[in-house]
């Protein structure tokens, strides 16, 4: 381990210097390079043979940067910005896959309540000193259709469980505790028609992308309400805005989008059956203390040579 760590975090220094203080905690005098700088990180990088950051901010540009990487522990649970960088066989990958749980779940029942009881109208309402009352729906009795049943589609159904609600899941799993019901993928369309939400929470790989396509919002009720917290290509966008012109569903809460940032012209803006959140479902006020623990397990496994032991290995193609 004499070679150095690169923690490179240029959304959040204060993240970082806690997962440095926890790396040095726990194996003392281990060399640790923070910064938040890219100059100062493209700088660094040739002394370092680790390098932990977002995957979003991996550039080709670094990797060529670091000739003595072996190890990236990415702070996400996707590695899909990784997969054009062409990284050495030799180099070991594993993600943050199993701490985003709780926020993603909170961030899909929020917007699930939002729009079925129409809050963003109350919010107008209050601006304009406007007293308007109308009947609240309820999610009791209600059906989640989760599509996804990995970590984050547990603690969602979960979450959804005390507000009486049917919990359906969409995977190739068999089994799983909490769900009233397990689906394939090859049934999406089927149970989609059943779905009062239909909440996407999946991994995107090329198999997932437009997984939810024309044939599949053409199935949704009417009433129906999309949550996208998964990733934006996993939705056709232009079939998704078409359908939601026409009120074909009910309306769409969604954080994740084709385009990042979302472009100021894009119709999803100004759609008032659509709530645009800007790709935070991941983000939480703890997010460097889940991270930390995933993070000091698969050093002391690198350091000791168990690279079979590491949590959340990704096997990226070549």
């Amino acid at each position: 381990m004499s070679a150095a760590t690169l923690i490179y975090e240029p959304d959040s220094p204060g993240d970082a210097r806690i997962y440095a203080a926890g790396l040095r905690q726990a194996f003392p005098g281990l060399p640790v390079i923070v910064t938040s700088d890219r100059a100062e990180a493209l700088a660094r990088a040739p002394e370092a043979s680790v390098l932990v950051a977002k995957a979003q901010h991996v550039s080709a540009q670094l990797v060529e940067s670091m000739p003595r990487l072996e190890w990236v522990q990415a702070l996400t649970t996707g590695t899909d910005p990784l997969l054009g960088l062409r990284l050495p066989r030799s180099v070991v990958v594993t993600s943050a896959r199993g701490i985003h749980g709780p926020q993603m779940a909170e961030l899909a029942l929020l917007l699930m309540m939002a729009l079925s009881r129409d809050f963003p109208r109350m919010l107008a309402n209050q601006r304009e000193a406007t007293w308007e009352r109308w009947g609240q729906p309820l999610l009791v009795g209600k059906t989640v259709v989760i599509v996804g049943v990995g970590a984050i589609g547990e603690a969602l159904a979960a979450r959804c469980r005390p507000f009486g609600l049917r919990i359906v899941g969409i995977t190739a799993r068999t089994s799983v505790e909490g769900f009233d019901e397990l689906h394939p993928h090859s049934q999406l369309r089927e149970v989609a028609r059943r779905a009062d939400f239909l909440v996407l929470v999946v991994p995107y790989s090329p198999t997932t992308h437009h997984l939810i396509d024309a044939a599949v919002l053409a199935a949704m009720k009417d009433d129906a309400y999309l949550i996208n917290v998964a990733r934006g290509n996993v939705v056709d966008e232009a079939a998704l805005i078409e359908v939601l012109r026409a009120r074909r569903i009910a309306g769409a809460g969604l954080d994740v989008f084709a385009t990042e940032p979302l472009p100021a012209t894009s119709p999803l803006w100004k759609l008032d059956n659509v709530i645009v959140t800007p790709h935070i479902g991941g983000m939480s006020d703890i997010y460097a203390e889940q991270v930390l623990p995933v993070l000091v397990r698969n050093y002391r496994a690198y350091s000791a040579g168990d690279l079979a032991g590491m949590l959340n290995r990704v096997e990226l193609p070549t």
